[in-house]
């Protein structure tokens, strides 16, 4: 059995440890990738197309914020999701879908969407209701193999909440969570994440389907380096063209990130 299971087979909570360094982490992520955002600038080769970042449970447009400067400055049109808080409520999926069709009328092209933690669940949800209208879809963290296990979310949000449970879910929304969505899909996750269990957030691997580990903190993805290169590197990806990358780390911290051909 794996050390990060229990006697039942369900992952456990993410380690004390990792969670309380949480933020401290995620300070230092963002000061580590100030130079590369400051200096990264626009790629004339950009074909401009929409990208729209989700943020995760609890969090609001300001925590997707530097992230969605950081693809302006690629010379992509960056899109807050549009919904304020995520209060982790069933019917943003379908508000989030009617939102992609109309981003497509008005752009005439397909819509990349960055979910970022629970953004990362409803992401690949919209992309099973609009597959036409998602070019790829890239998850931060998203623990969308097992959203009702063991995580440190749920009782930080009784505590938020005075002690009152979340909503129930409608449990054929939670049986479809785990499937994949039919577009070009990949898969950040770190084994540091002191949110969710990182094997949660991994999607079944094939040609169209990638899991990158990056090291870092689950409140730092939006602005972790690695993270950064990995979205420059797959943006420019139209659908069709789209294919792993090649992931080689020299047996240091530094990736090295090339598309497999």
């Amino acid at each position: 059995m794996d050390e990060s299971q229990d006697a039942k087979g369900d992952y456990k909570r993410p380690s004390l440890f990792w969670l309380v360094t949480e933020a401290g982490r995620a300070v230092t992520e963002m000061g580590l990738s100030l130079p590369y955002r400051r200096l990264t600038g626009y790629d004339h080769s950009s074909d401009g197309h929409p990208v729209v970042v989700l943020p995760g449970f609890m969090a609001s447009s300001n925590s997707t914020a530097p992230l969605r400067k950081f693809i302006n400055k690629l010379g992509y049109t960056s899109l807050d999701w549009g919904l304020g808080r995520n209060y982790a409520k069933e019917e943003y999926i379908e508000i989030l879908a009617d939102k992609i069709e109309k981003l497509y009328e008005k752009f005439n092209q397909q819509i990349t969407l960055i979910g970022w933690s629970l953004g990362g669940v409803y992401a690949r949800q919209i992309g099973k209701l609009a597959p036409d209208k998602v070019r790829q879809i890239i998850t931060l963290g998203s623990p969308f193999q097992g959203i009702s296990k063991p995580n440190n979310v749920a009782w930080i949000y009784n505590i938020l909440n005075g002690g009152k449970k979340p909503a129930k879910v409608n449990p054929e929304l939670l049986k479809n969570i785990p499937k994949p969505a039919p577009v070009p899909t990949t898969a950040i996750y770190s084994k540091q994440d002191g949110i969710v269990p990182w094997q949660l957030c991994m999607e079944d691997e094939d040609h169209k389907r990638q899991n990158i580990e990056v090291k870092g903190s689950h409140l730092g993805l939006g602005v972790n380096y690695t993270v950064l290169r990995i979205i420059a590197s797959r943006l420019p990806y139209e659908k069709h063209e789209w294919v792993p990358l090649d992931i080689e780390n020299n047996g240091s911290d530094e990736l090295v990130l090339s598309p497999s051909m």
